[in-house]
C-alpha cells in the first residue's frame, strides 16, 4: 500500500501539503488507500460521508480526490473545486465523459484489480490509452490478455483476463474481458466493443450477453434494466453479426459491492445461461 501510494504521488505529481478529499468508504480498499496516500504523501485530507454528492457541504478547493462515477454525476455542478480527480470502481458512461470535457478539473479513469491493491494505470477521461504508473510493466500473453509486472506491489506477475492492445512501452488499450467473449456461428464477438458502439443511445443500463442457440451455438442478446422499450434502429451502428437476436428486459441488474454490474449473477438469476 505504501509503494502504491508513492507511485500514485509520482504519477499525479502530488506534493506534501496538497489538499485531498476522501469521500470513499474506509471499510473498502479504495477508501483505505486514500488514507494511506494522505499519510505517506503528506496530504492535508478532509473526510466526508461517502454519499451521492461529496461536494454538497464543502466549499473548499482540493488538489486531489477519488470518486466513483455516480458521485461524479451528482457533484458535476461543483466538480471544479477539484484539480485532479481519479474515477474508478465502475464504467464511466459516455454522457459523463461529455459532461466533464468542458470542466477545468483534470479527470482520469483508472485501471486496477484486487491483486494490485489499487490502480496500476490511468488515462485522461475521453481518451483510450492507459499509461502505467511508475515501476509497472505490462505485456500480453498468447491469448491477448494483459500481464502485469509490479514488483513493488506483487512478488509474482499478475495474469489477467482483460483483452488489451499494447500501444507502447508503458501504455495499453483495454478491449474487453476474455470471459465475456461470444462465439456466434464461429465468429467471436467481444461484448464490450459492441456496448461501446451503443454508448449514449440507451437511457437505461444495459449490457451485451448471449444465450444458447441450436444453430449458432450462442446468439447475441441485449439485456436492458427496466421496461423501457427501445427502437431497434439503434442497431444500425452495429455490424450484422453484432446485432442482438433478442432483447431481454430485467427489472434490476445484480451488482458487485462497488456498484459494477454483475453480469454472471444477473444472467443466472433471470435464467439466461
Amino acid at each position: 500500500m505504501v509503494n502504491s501510494a508513492l507511485a500514485t504521488g509520482d504519477f499525479f505529481e502530488l506534493e506534501p501539503g496538497n489538499t485531498a478529499l476522501n469521500c470513499l468508504p474506509a471499510r473498502f480498499i479504495a477508501g483505505k488507500l486514500m488514507l494511506v496516500r494522505s499519510i505517506i504523501l503528506g496530504l492535508e485530507m478532509d473526510m466526508v460521508s461517502p454519499k451521492g454528492n461529496p461536494l454538497a457541504h464543502t466549499y473548499k478547493n482540493y488538489d486531489f480526490a477519488a470518486m466513483v462515477p455516480l458521485q461524479v454525476e451528482h457533484a458535476l455542478e461543483n466538480i471544479e473545486q477539484i484539480d485532479k480527480l481519479i474515477i474508478g470502481g465502475a464504467k464511466v458512461s459516455q454522457d459523463l465523459i461529455e459532461s466533464l470535457k468542458g470542466k477545468k478539473t483534470k479527470s482520469y479513469e483508472t485501471y486496477g484489480m484486487t491483486e494490485t491493491i489499487t490502480h496500476i494505470a490511468a488515462k485522461p477521461i475521453g481518451e483510450e490509452v492507459f499509461t502505467v504508473l511508475p515501476g509497472i510493466k505490462v505485456a500480453k500473453d498468447i491469448e491477448g490478455c494483459l500481464v502485469i509486472e509490479a514488483p513493488r506491489v506483487s512478488d509474482e506477475k499478475i495474469f489477467t483476463h482483460d483483452l488489451v492492445e499494447i500501444t507502447g512501452k508503458n501504455t495499453f488499450k483495454w478491449i474487453g474481458r476474455k470471459d465475456n467473449i461470444i462465439n456466434s456461428g464461429g465468429i467471436k464477438i467481444i461484448p464490450e466493443l459492441v456496448e461501446k458502439k451503443l454508448d449514449g443511445k440507451l437511457k437505461s443500463r444495459y449490457f451485451i450477453a448471449s444465450k444458447p442457440d441450436k444453430h449458432l451455438g450462442q446468439k447475441v442478446v441485449l439485456a436492458i434494466e427496466g421496461k423501457n422499450n427501445i427502437d431497434t434502429k439503434i442497431f444500425e451502428v452495429l455490424d450484422t453479426y453484432e446485432k442482438p437476436k433478442e432483447v431481454v428486459y430485467i427489472s434490476r441488474f445484480s451488482e458487485t459491492e462497488n456498484g459494477k454490474i454483475n453480469r454472471k449473477e444477473t444472467l443466472e438469476k433471470n435464467g439466461l445461461v
